[in-house]
């Protein structure tokens, strides 16, 4: 069985200090007795990951070899750390932008990869997010690739075929089909739909979505890699709603905003986690 993912994504938030802060009190949560502050399940076999601002993620990776090399991380879950945005090139003269190699060098070892707000506010199209794809791999990144459809694509029916158009665009090329491997892919459903609107995404609403993804997953790489990919749910989750939206079919993990940014919250999700990984 593929270990469920626990992921945060911390987005514009939390600089260098926060971070380390942060740190400090998710491992207070599990130093005593392994639980999370609501005494709910060990993490178990649960992958957890966070993704810090560019400018912070030096500073949690040292924080955390400190509160390891100490024993203050006591028995927190290991803990990956992840870049929110890369560029298609090395290096060059791209003012602002952070390659895939600055972020492995900084201590990333995933790469989160067409998130929605990058799709929607900087316009980046199925081709940027492919050659960012591309970038990942070269610099030893395992990507996390986002798709989602838009309020007024789900109204219009297009569920499917824009997750399909999204997913495709990277499972197409063959060299990209042939270096993806479960742990070294994986893939978020956001539905930009229920995200800030008003609207409610449900775990049928989840179940519906990965079904495709995980149909298209097994149609590009077969069915013993495609079934094994990683598929995260990142609409909104909250400690409240998320063992519900786990226990729904073909979600195998979380990607977390807002409730990733409270030490005590994103505990509870990795409790979560661990729950339905047993």
């Amino acid at each position: 069985m593929t270990a469920v993912i626990v992921a945060g994504n911390w987005k514009m938030n939390l600089g260098p200090r926060d971070a380390e802060l942060f740190l400090d009190a998710f491992a207070a949560v599990f130093g005593g007795s392994g639980e999370p502050a609501d005494g709910q399940a060990r993490p178990g076999g649960c992958r957890v990951a966070l993704f810090p601002p560019a400018v912070s993620l030096d500073a949690a990776r040292r924080r955390k070899a400190q509160l390891e090399e100490s024993g203050a991380w006591g028995r927190a879950p290991a803990l990956e750390l992840g870049v929110q945005q890369i560029h298609a090139e090395a290096d060059g003269a791209f003012t602002g932008e952070t390659s895939a190699e600055q972020a492995s060098q900084a201590g990333a070892t995933l790469a989160l990869v067409g998130h929605s707000e990058r799709r929607t506010i900087f316009h980046e199209t199925d081709d940027m997010v492919v050659r960012r794809v591309q970038a990942a791999f070269r610099a030893g990144l395992a990507p996390m690739l986002c798709v989602g459809e838009q309020l007024e694509e789900r109204k219009a029916g297009r569920l499917e075929a824009v997750l399909l158009r999204q997913l495709e665009a990277v499972l197409s090329p063959p060299e990209l089909r042939a270096g993806i491997r479960p742990e070294t892919f994986s893939v978020a459903y956001e539905p930009v739909w229920a995200i800030g609107t008003g609207e409610t995404a449900t775990p049928d609403d989840a179940a519906e979505a990965h079904a495709i993804l995980r149909g298209c997953l097994v149609d590009r790489l077969g069915e013993e890699i495609g079934a094994a990919i990683p598929i995260l749910y990142g609409g909104s989750v909250k400690p409240a709603n998320a063992d519900e939206l786990l226990a729904a079919p073909e979600v195998g993990g979380l990607l977390v905003g807002g409730a990733s940014l409270d030490p005590g919250d994103f505990a509870a999700l990795v409790g979560a986690g661990g729950r339905a990984g047993s």
